[in-house]
């Protein structure tokens, strides 16, 4: 279990000695810019490190990193660089000389198979093609998603662990980030085993915290005109952004634990039932009605079956395989 933050927002617990490498080697963070980066990046800064290069896509505001660089200026290089891993270019510019690459760019928000695919698995070989020639890497990091279980195949039934198989393409279409992550994933493997790239993988829950005012769709779906929960009394595997960003900076640099992968979830989760109740106090108030396992699981099969017959002109949006993934009773 990785430890809990410290006072100061640093990982708690953490020796010097249990690192791979020392406080002045080069740290690339990728998607420095997102919902999650600046948090590594502060998470790197708490624990010494002061040689980081994060990049972001070009037209990504930067201004918490700017903050972080005017902060620490006196006692960091904390480089920022814009660009976009779809070119070769910038890949290798990024890369150069890093010892140790968190990787969390990605393609989050498409809808097309094709533009999920390009932004999350060749924007990433583009980067292991350049970590091929930098002979100081030591960990690449992967953070990849829980989006990639469909939970349908699982050994263990009901629990889901780092021991659960990845989906197969047909469970995760038509979902283009799933499925991009899976692949992603897929691709890190394949560098690691052919070209001894030591890499880890990380999956997050889904990522809570100021930011992100959304509803996990484990939670329930406002696809109908008004938000069917769906979630019920599942626990929901939700993951505080700082804690999130203390477990990628932990993947990155603890001793011994290359090519294993790591799920990513607090402690004391809450149920679905109880987190849409306080989302409703909180935050917003709407109607929402409760459908029970058995009735989610009729629609998505029906659904299934409609979109079939109807040769997809009604998108298969809701099925088993989503039923699965997203609202099956899990631990």
């Amino acid at each position: 279990m990785l430890p809990n933050s410290g006072n100061n927002g640093a990982p708690a617990a953490v020796a010097r000695n249990d690192f791979i490498i020392g406080p002045d080697d080069l740290i690339l963070i990728t998607g420095a810019t997102g919902f999650i980066g600046p948090k590594v990046v502060r998470s790197l800064l708490q624990l010494g490190f002061r040689n980081l290069r994060c990049f972001g896509r070009r037209l990504s505001p930067a201004s918490p990193l700017v903050a972080l660089q005017e902060r620490f200026r006196q006692s960091v290089l904390l480089e920022i660089i814009k660009g976009n891993l779809l070119s070769p270019g910038d890949a290798s510019a990024a890369a150069r000389d890093a010892s140790v690459i968190l990787h969390l760019a990605a393609g989050r928000g498409v809808k097309s198979i094709p533009e999920a695919f390009r932004n999350s698995v060749v924007t990433t070989r583009n980067l292991l093609e350049a970590c091929r020639r930098e002979a100081a890497l030591k960990r690449f990091v992967n953070v990849s998603s829980f989006a990639v279980y469909s939970n349908r195949r699982n050994p263990h039934g009901r629990l889901l662990d780092e021991s659960a198989p990845a989906a197969t393409v047909a469970e995760l279409l038509p979902d283009a980030y799933a499925f991009a992550k899976a692949k992603q994933d897929e691709l890190v493997e394949e560098y690691g085993q052919k070209f001894d790239i030591p890499y880890v993988i990380v999956r997050p829950g889904y990522v809570i915290g100021p930011g992100n005012p959304g509803i996990s769709g484990r939670v329930g779906s406002d696809s109908f005109g008004i938000f069917l929960h769906l979630g019920g009394s599942n626990t929901m595997p939700f993951t505080y952004v700082d804690n999130c960003a203390d477990a990628i900076v932990l993947a990155g640099l603890k001793k011994g634990v290359e090519t294993e992968i790591f799920n990513v979830v607090d402690d004391n989760l809450p149920t679905s039932r109880f987190f849409l109740r306080c989302y409703k106090r909180n935050v917003r108030r709407f109607r929402s009605i409760y459908l029970p396992h058995f009735l989610s699981y009729g629609l998505c099969l029906a659904w299934e079956k409609y979109s079939a017959w109807s040769e997809n002109q009604l998108p298969p949006t809701f099925n088993r395989s989503v039923w699965h993934a997203s609202w099956k009773r899990t631990r």
